[in-house]
């Protein structure tokens, strides 16, 4: 996979996002969701940040360290209600 680009949470906004799932595995996108509401709740009780690795539509791979405030169905929502879909989401470390 190709070197991801650092951002700050601000410039996320501008990111054009894939429509498509970028996991194919079931497991992972299972996983990937599990990690997401730890995320959330090591967000909202200790303000712990991760570092949340997604693709943009033109299949860059970025990066953005934060702290995930909310983990809807669709959408992380973090701080400031700046938001990215989960089926764009690879990694969350």
């Amino acid at each position: 996979m190709e070197t991801s680009v650092r951002i700050e949470k601000e410039q996320v906004s501008a990111i054009n996002f894939t429509k498509r799932e970028v996991l194919s595995n079931p497991e992972e996108i299972k996983q990937r969701l599990a990690t997401l509401h730890r995320s959330q709740t090591l967000g909202n009780l200790l303000h712990t940040k991760v570092r949340i690795s997604f693709l943009s539509v033109d299949q860059n791979l970025y990066e953005v360290y934060t702290t995930v405030w909310a983990v809807g169905s669709e959408f992380v929502v973090l701080k400031g209600g700046i938001t990215i879909p989960i089926r764009s989401i690879i990694k969350v470390e």
